[in-house]
């Protein structure tokens, strides 16, 4: 897309981000913490209820997958509490769940309002419950993810064990005074945790309101413009697959049929136009109705369910693979011939009935052509929003029916198109290899999910790499397959379509030993799935060994910390820029997370350019701060921080706290540069795929330092 339709497209969303700076901490949800009896009596079994009233446009993780996946489980912390005994673990309500591609797994998650659970056994009269919850608030429309500590306090009195309470008190009287006495609760005024994780892109400088009408407008306008390029992404796509149909063998003999139905039927031009009017727009409707009915039987749930389970996606897959096998030949897709000659009686009918009849046989006739298309985009569109399908076979329709309503107006133009023949079954074929490389896309979500190693990084590209080639040959003439005419030369349009495809043949070959594609990272399968990498086993050993002999001293924590691309740092603060005062060098700070996924794209796609990777090692100083690192710090380096009154025992911690308190700033990555006076050089940027921006970045803030030295 053009820079300047970008611009114009994303303009005011990045208005929206960049005018918040100067309110940058996101607010938590609304937590309720409640006993499930008010009435308790010593030796009671009781659950303590957490209710979190949740933003819009935002989910905390639950705590039921697997805690190695990537994203902070919640947790309740009942430390400090008396006359309790913690039975179980704590237990979520109903969570949703979904599959997560950037953490290659299945999560449980809430939305709108979560409930959690945690059984206890009263033990004592006076008891009093005082824990924390742990967790971590996202949004796929701000692309951030927060870590978050909820502090709370329960006092109870319970009644001594043996004694009968509530109602066969004082002859069956309930005391409601003294049920309320029993259940007194204080709860703590709720304090904002530090830790964020950067999940998305657009993960900047976004406040999240949890109160107000209007600044919920506002997140709601900004979710719909982060969802629009998106949207038009598919419908245009969905446009291109209806003309792509066109060229099918099924619908490309039908445009003669369509020019011998409307000739000498119109007594005017008018009523010519408008009768090929009702005709492109019969054919809209009967396509757009089938996307409705998708968009009806599936709600978010259903969706989710499509995008996550095996079931589905080894169900597409097969699909993809059968529609595959139709395109190239094995076998043809016909409808009921009685169907469609009824449909095709009622075409010769008088009037708008026998026009739109007419429309229908189109469609029936040619089902064995557009059927996969068709296909394709409603199943690309199950997982998507409610509106997605009706869109995309809109957007399908109207590339389809434009054309035939034109040659309805227009039947002299008949003459000038290329005459059927072998072409047709050759765009055909090459559809079906495009079918079959998608169908593994599917298999692969499948196999991801539930660890069945079938497809790994390296598997998946190789099987691309033998489809494409094999396109490629087809392409030339090398391979002939059912239904192709002889052919004694090519034109230079399937040359050029062979030279195109072997380009992509070669761009996919590095990938097999490691190489990222990163203009293919949607549709390849994780990094991590890859069995032989190659780069990365050399950038691993190019770093190994050289930190301290390069940078003086061994940095601290370099046992179990580490940059990448063999880059040399630190990641303490005060020991980083004693570094950069003794080499003359500004300091260049990276918060980032173990788990923050956007700061591993930003490595992945911007660190990794020669050109930012030479700045890095010949003009900063770099530390990384890590701010969910766990690590606990020796006690004489543990703080009471002046943000929230917490002590900060964890390196994470004090990280987060930093960053927090010098820079008003909770969201990762983030990257701040400084002077030897601790002052900023330029002004701190977070998320930036775009290397030439980021390279500028870094360019201004050296200039900058060599300015004030």
């Amino acid at each position: 897309m053009p820079k300047t339709v970008k611009l114009l497209l994303s303009l005011t969303f990045l208005i929206l981000l960049n005018s918040s700076s100067l309110a940058q901490i996101i607010s938590p949800p609304q937590w309720d913490f409640q006993l499930s009896d008010k009435d308790l009596t010593v030796g009671d079994e009781v659950d303590l209820i957490l209710k979190a009233r949740i933003p819009t446009n935002w989910y905390i993780y639950s705590n039921d997958f697997d805690p190695d996946l990537g994203p902070i489980l919640t947790e309740l912390s009942l430390e400090g509490s008396v006359g309790i005994e913690r039975k179980g673990d704590l237990r979520a309500i109903d969570p949703k769940r979904k599959y997560e591609e950037v953490w290659e797994g299945e999560v449980t998650y809430f939305d709108e309002e979560g409930e959690f659970r945690q059984s206890l056994l009263i033990s004592s009269e006076n008891v009093q419950i005082q824990g924390t919850v742990t967790y971590q608030m996202c949004s796929d429309i701000t692309g951030q993810c927060v870590n978050y500590e909820e502090d709370f306090a329960l006092n109870v009195t319970a009644n001594p064990s043996g004694s009968v309470a509530g109602d066969q008190q004082n002859g069956g009287i309930v005391e409601e005074e003294n049920k309320e006495v029993n259940a007194t609760v204080e709860i703590d005024t709720t304090e904002v945790k530090e830790e964020s994780l950067d999940q998305n892109d657009q993960a900047d400088k976004a406040e999240v309101p949890v109160k107000g009408e209007t600044e919920a407008n506002d997140l709601d306008q900004t979710a719909e413009r982060a969802e629009v390029t998106p949207m038009i992404g598919f419908m245009i796509l969905a446009f291109l697959g209806g003309l792509a149909a066109l060229l099918t063998p099924c619908v490309f003999p039908m445009i003669p049929m369509t020019v011998t139905f409307f000739t000498g039927r119109a007594k005017s031009r008018v009523q010519g136009v408008k009768n090929a009017f009702i005709y492109g727009l019969s054919i809209i409707a009967i396509y757009t109705f089938a996307g409705t009915l998708v968009a009806a039987t599936q709600g978010p749930e259903f969706a989710n369910w499509l995008a996550t389970h095996w079931l589905p996606n080894v169900f597409f897959f097969l699909v993809f693979v059968f529609f595959s096998f139709a395109f190239l030949g094995l076998f043809e897709i016909t409808l009921p011939s009685g169907l469609v000659n009824k449909m095709d009686e009622k075409g010769e009918k008088g009037g708008l009935t026998g026009i739109f009849f007419m429309a229908f046989t189109l469609v029936l006739v040619s089902f064995s052509c557009t059927g996969p298309i068709v296909g394709s985009i409603l199943i690309a569109s199950a997982g998507g929003e409610i509106i997605q399908p009706i869109l995309g076979m809109f957007a399908f329709s109207l590339a389809f029916a434009i054309p035939f309503a034109l040659f309805a107006v227009f039947p002299e133009w008949l003459n000038s198109l290329p005459k059927s023949g072998g072409w047709l079954n050759s765009v055909k074929v090459v559809l079906g290899f495009l079918e079959l490389a998608l169908a593994f896309k599917f298999l692969s979500i499948a196999d991801q999910v539930y660890h069945w190693g079938l497809l790994d990084r390296d598997i998946y590209i190789a099987i691309w790499i033998v489809i494409f080639a094999l396109m490629g040959f087809y392409l030339l003439g090398k391979i002939r397959l059912p239904y192709d005419s002889p052919m004694e030369n090519i034109g230079v349009p399937r040359l050029m379509a062979a030279i195109a495809t072997f380009i992509f043949v070669i761009y996919l070959i590095p990938g097999l030993w490691g190489a990222p594609l990163k203009s293919l990272s949607g549709y390849l399968p994780p990094m991590s799935g890859h069995d032989f990498n190659l780069v990365k086993m050399i950038r691993e050993n190019q770093g190994a060994g050289s930190t301290a002999s390069s940078l003086g001293e061994t940095p601290k924590y370099s046992d179990f910390l580490h940059l990448p691309h063999g880059l040399e740092g630190y990641f303490d603060y005060d020991q980083a820029l004693a570094a950069a005062k003794e080499a003359n060098k500004p300091l260049f700070i990276d918060f980032t997370g173990h788990g923050c996924v956007n700061c591993r794209e930003m490595e992945a796609k911007v660190w990794i350019e020669p050109e930012v990777l030479n700045r890095f090692k010949e003009d900063f100083v770099m530390v990384a701060l890590y701010i969910d690192e766990r690590y606990q710090l020796p006690e004489s380096e543990w703080y009471t921080s002046e943000y929230d009154g917490k002590i900060k025992k964890t390196m994470g911690k004090q990280n987060a706290d930093f960053q927090i308190t010098q820079y008003n700033n909770n969201a990762q990555p983030y990257y701040v540069i400084l002077d030897h006076n601790e002052e900023l050089l330029v002004e701190p940027i977070a998320y930036e795929t775009n290397v030439n921006k980021f390279v500028e970045f870094l360019d201004r803030a050296k200039a900058e330092f060599e300015k004030r030295n």
